[in-house]
């Protein structure tokens, strides 16, 4: 080679190796393990969430998991709308306990599911201990949603209106409610509530032991029929889905209860999702724990109408389950030291499926 080419050769290499590098994107960093409500919108659901409930909220490494929005896209307040909290004395309001949880929840990004305008359980002293008129009562209930649906107006994607109206036998459960203005109370509640929430917001009815075709799940569906004839306001209805390990309804019985209110034209959820195990705890049960979970969310996600699934808080110590059936817990996805159970892979590796 001539001395001449060597000297471009080598003006050529330096030029090359001194010019900026053409520009290459940096390959984005992908999360390998999304929360659940990641995963859920990908499978087609509009949130997964969960409830929490004000005992609790002191506890900061709790408070970080519930308002992660990858992990849950909505929260509800399992106790603090109740009317107990939100009304303790006649006319005398108190948003102090929903708020401490859906303000946080805004600020998170995280949508709101709000329960509950009336129930048989968790009154106030003055609304049980008088004997109330029918005109008195009717009045006392519509000032009480009215309150509170203004006050929440712009937090909530659905409202449980009515909350545990029927016996497991299809009948509609002794209360106040009913004893005093008669069946119409439920339809009374509704038509005030769509009174005064937002339009957008989404009406249910809610309730235990419809997660089956049973007398109790048929008597709601005709419920549900008879307000949609008559023009009663109704968006949805609510499974809450309290399931005990053993003995809980398959995939194809849920499958088949929300497709019966899916056919009438509503939406459904699953709103109080858990699955409580005799204690002491043990492997086996866990593992049918995490087959249960994840067959009832698969169960939403196939649905033609199933919006999206609530767990009844996510973690073991502040479950309600132990109080209210003593010799059993163990019933959420987080236990006691914070650690991600067995069902809580199982709803997510059942999730990644449909990504």
């Amino acid at each position: 080679m001539k001395l001449q080419s060597v000297s471009l050769l080598l003006s050529t290499l330096s030029i090359a190796l001194s010019a900026p590098s053409p520009y290459r994107p940096k390959p984005k960093l992908v999360n390998k393990y999304p929360g659940l409500d990641v995963l859920a919108k990908r499978a087609g659901l509009l949130y997964f969430g969960t409830a929490i409930d004000n005992v609790v909220l002191n506890n900061s490494q709790y408070i970080s998991i519930a308002h992660n929005k990858s992990e849950f896209g909505q929260v509800t307040p399992s106790n603090g709308q109740k009317w107990m909290y939100i009304e303790p004395q006649q006319g005398k309001f108190n948003y102090s306990m929903g708020d401490a949880i859906t303000k946080p929840g805004r600020e998170a990004g995280q949508m709101g599911r709000c329960h509950t305008f009336i129930w048989h359980n968790q009154l106030p002293e003055w609304l049980t201990a008088k004997n109330w008129t029918k005109p008195e009562l009717v009045k006392v209930l519509e000032n009480h949603i009215r309150h509170e649906a203004r006050h929440y107006y712009d937090s909530c994607y659905a409202w449980d209106v009515v909350n545990e109206a029927f016996n497991d036998d299809g009948t509609l459960r002794e209360t106040m409610w009913l004893n005093t203005i008669g069946k119409s109370y439920i339809e009374l509640a509704f038509k005030f509530a769509r009174k005064y929430t937002s339009p957008r917001t989404r009406l249910y009815y809610n309730d235990y032991g419809i997660e089956r075709v049973n007398n109790k799940s048929i008597a709601v569906a005709e419920m549900v029929k008879y307000f949609l004839k008559r023009g009663v306001p109704i968006d949805g209805v609510g499974l809450q889905a309290h399931f005990t390990t053993g003995r809980s309804p398959s995939y194809n019985e849920t499958s088949a209860s929300i497709a019966q209110y899916n056919k009438l034209g509503v939406e459904v959820a699953l709103t109080e999702l858990d699955v409580r195990q005799a204690l002491p705890d043990s492997h086996e049960q866990q593992q049918a724990q995490a087959k249960i979970y994840a067959d009832s969310v698969k169960a939403c996600v196939d649905a033609k109408d199933c919006v999206g699934v609530t767990v009844w808080d996510f973690w073991d110590p502040v479950s309600w389950v132990p109080e209210t059936f003593p010799g059993y817990g163990d019933a959420c996805l987080w236990s006691a030291n914070f650690t991600k159970k067995p069902a809580y892979y199982a709803i997510s590796d059942m999730l990644r499926e449909y990504s």
